[in-house]
């Protein structure tokens, strides 16, 4: 309603120029309010993380669920469990091999309020399956204590923020929920560096084990 208005009231602008000097002012005071230690515009500080919330075991055919909640971004994470002739086959280049742990990151256009074709995964979903897979796969035990396949499904129900790392921390839950003798809780949240002239403020955020 504002951009329409002042369009309508100015015959110099057009309607993408005022939005970029919008977003311009949005982007300056947001980042001025973090180096003069004011509140975020959420009021939170810069040492406080999104509310968070978990839940376990909402998928009861599913060996093992979870439910992971930070802010306004959320993952549902399903561990289903098979033997080792359900491990996926990988034809790679050195030569054929069986996977028997696989982590599929689902980021539907819904998760972000948009209309669009679910297909095939794109390279966005295939590199934060990826990312999420490498923290993971150190705490997974060796075959010959478990000798099963593992399939994680992570599914982006609304996305606000990191969903990769959502997808990490909903992941050891649901690993845990099924079972699963993980050798440790894995946990991922982002981080992020404001940097104006001489004043920096940080966050550190790290994954931990």
């Amino acid at each position: 309603m504002l951009l329409k208005k002042i369009v309508e009231d100015s015959e110099e602008y057009e309607a993408s120029d005022v939005s970029s000097l919008i977003k311009k002012i949005e982007k300056e005071t947001v980042r001025s309010q973090i180096l003069n230690g004011e509140p975020r515009i959420d009021g939170r500080d810069t040492e406080t993380v999104r509310d968070i919330n978990i839940e376990l075991g909402l998928l009861e055919r599913a060996h093992g669920s979870a439910l992971f909640t930070r802010g306004e971004t959320q993952a549902i994470v399903a561990t289903t469990l098979g033997t080792e002739r359900s491990s996926q086959i990988i034809d790679a280049l050195e030569g054929e091999y069986k996977d028997k742990f696989m982590l599929h990151y689902n980021f539907p256009p819904y998760s972000v309020g948009e209309t669009g074709f679910i297909g095939s995964p794109k390279r966005r979903e295939i590199g934060h399956g990826k990312l999420a897979r490498r923290s993971l796969e150190a705490v997974l035990p060796e075959m010959d204590k478990f000798p099963y396949a593992i399939r994680l499904v992570s599914e982006i129900t609304e996305s606000n923020g990191s969903s990769s790392m959502a997808t990490v921390c909903g992941s050891s839950l649901s690993l845990m929920h099924a079972g699963i003798p993980i050798k440790s809780h894995v946990a991922g949240i982002a981080m992020g560096l404001v940097k104006e002239g001489g004043s920096i403020q940080s966050s550190y955020r790290y994954p931990w084990r």
